[in-house]
């Protein structure tokens, strides 16, 4: 951790409710910094998503702690988020449930430029924000429904970056998008955050993505950090031998034709089990 660094999470441990309970992250530490890109990546069921919601303080830790700009990140409670935490947004996984369906989208990117307004921050109209991320500024009086899947992750992404957060998470905000649009949202949220100055935490389980837009990477595995550093270092010498299997996994084609071979299923990444 340092001085500059505007997310600082230290110790982090979230459990879920079980006959054992289920210890989703296990002791994470993870820094992101005004200005840059940190990717996490890990297979599905590692713990990325509950470390995102844990940050925005959608999840309760069991232990550690999050502290934002200084300052320190707690769960949500009836009052709902306050006016400093608004420089902390989140894009969601699922462009489909995350906009509301009965209010046109200029309405929705509204709340974010009122939530900037609030701070005393200035913050472009809802038209201007739709012509910032690719979308015509006339469709701001449309509905969630009339648009594509990549179209609303878009839409999502202007409303997240219309609040002008200083810090923005994406939680896995091109998996539910078809290949080729995937890169293209990665590449746009990448801008989009740096040219503001703020940071961004880009939650996925593609590492030929993460790789275009990380400056540093973070590796999960069951519940914890195995790796981190910067983006080439890990991908050019990994060092924990589940990093080495993530990387292993990337399909190269070499023109056989034939689908590469299963990973080893009895690998033993030596990492003790997080189900308590």
């Amino acid at each position: 951790m340092s001085e500059t660094d505007l997310l600082e999470v230290t110790g982090l441990r979230v459990e879920y409710r079980g006959r054992p309970p289920v210890r989703a992250v296990d002791g994470v530490d993870l820094a992101v910094a005004a200005g840059q890109v940190v990717g996490l990546v890990g297979e599905s069921g590692c713990g990325k998503s509950t470390l995102a919601r844990a940050v925005c303080g959608l999840v309760k830790p069991a232990a550690g702690t999050i502290s934002f700009d200084g300052a320190p990140v707690g769960p949500l409670g009836l009052r709902g988020r306050s006016a400093a935490l608004t420089r902390l947004q989140m894009v969601f996984q699922d462009p489909y449930s995350s906009l509301h369906p009965r209010r046109r989208i200029g309405a929705q990117i509204g709340d974010g430029v009122r939530a900037a307004a609030a701070r005393g921050a200035s913050s472009p109209a809802a038209a201007d924000w739709l012509e910032r991320v690719g979308l015509d500024p006339a469709w701001a009086s449309r509905y969630p429904h009339e648009f594509s899947g990549g179209q609303r992750q878009r839409i999502a992404i202007a409303r997240a970056l219309a609040a002008r957060p200083d810090l923005l998470i994406g939680d896995e905000p091109i998996s539910a998008l078809d290949a080729s649009t995937q890169a293209v949202v990665a590449a746009l949220m990448r801008d989009l955050a740096v040219d503001s100055g703020a940071g961004l935490l880009f939650i996925s389980h593609d590492l030929s993505v993460v790789r275009l837009i990380a400056d540093r990477l973070a590796v999960m595995y069951r519940g914890r950090i195995v790796e981190a550093g910067p983006t080439e270092d890990v991908w050019e010498d990994p060092q924990h031998p589940y990093t080495r299997a993530l990387l292993a996994a990337i399909p190269v084609p070499d023109g056989s034709g034939r689908m590469p071979a299963p990973p080893d299923d009895d690998a033993d990444y030596s990492l003790e089990p997080v189900l308590r």
